[in-house]
């Protein structure tokens, strides 16, 4: 796989803060798709930081419907979906070119600052769900073929969170292989979740997935987040 074959997605809602230093982490050679919904001047600064190769394109959406949007306008065989809170690692596309196979390849999310043992312990529940057979993929750091996403249909759109580790339990399901790749990191700026309570962001997590998994969710509650999204509301934190 060559760089030229990916697209860099990524749902922004009021980042001016975070996007920049998302933006001079990228490759140069790789295209990026903005799907913006904010108020500030995130999608100015996209042009102004990283004018070629960029493309953004502003509407109110779900993170879910975002996230097709712009898989939907990518021209390219490789969809990388991120978020505009993280940086990716110095060597993180260097290593990514050898990725090009299956249906995705995931990566985990550490922190260089607060936090770190949080999110080293996460990529080790990462690694070990794998390991039984169950991707449990971050919307952070998820690389999917368009073929693959074509052929599930893609994202499911009732969802307003955990649409990233379902796509990716669908694409497994369909007959791609998928892949858990520990050298592929990127690292969390924003943490507000995570100080609102680590104990509750697990929970929340967990459950949800849980009853996604066993195909035990409720249609009514599918679009219901459980309050994920509602601090990052009222501090103008991307919600989209």
């Amino acid at each position: 796989m060559k760089l030229t074959d990916v697209t860099v997605i990524v749902p922004t809602r009021n980042e001016q803060a975070n996007i920049g230093a998302f933006l001079a982490s990228l490759d140069p050679a790789v295209s990026l798709i903005v799907v913006d919904a904010s108020d500030d001047a995130t999608p100015e600064l996209v042009m102004q930081l990283r004018p070629r190769h960029s493309r953004v394109r502003q509407v109110r959406s779900t993170i879910a419907e975002a996230r097709q949007i712009g898989a939907e306008e990518a021209q390219t065989p490789w969809l990388l979906f991120t978020d505009a809170d993280v940086t990716f690692a110095p060597d993180y596309f260097r290593r990514l070119c050898a990725y090009g196979r299956g249906g995705g390849t995931y990566g985990p999310k550490l922190s260089q600052g607060a936090f770190a043992g949080y999110y080293r312990l996460f990529s080790w529940g990462q690694r070990l769900a794998h390991g039984v057979g169950i991707p449990a993929a971050s919307g952070s750091n998820m690389l999917v073929h368009r073929a693959a996403l074509r052929a599930v249909g893609g994202f499911d759109l009732n969802l307003t969170c955990n649409e990233d580790t379902e796509i990716m339990w669908r694409i497994q399901r369909h007959g791609f292989p998928v892949y858990y790749a520990p050298d592929l990191i990127v690292y969390e700026r924003d943490h507000r979740r995570l100080r609102r309570g680590v104990a509750r962001k697990t929970l929340h997590s967990l459950s949800r997935c849980l009853l996604l998994y066993l195909g035990l969710m409720p249609d009514r509650w599918r679009r219901a987040d459980w309050g994920y999204w509602s601090q990052r509301n009222s501090d103008a934190k991307h919600s989209v």
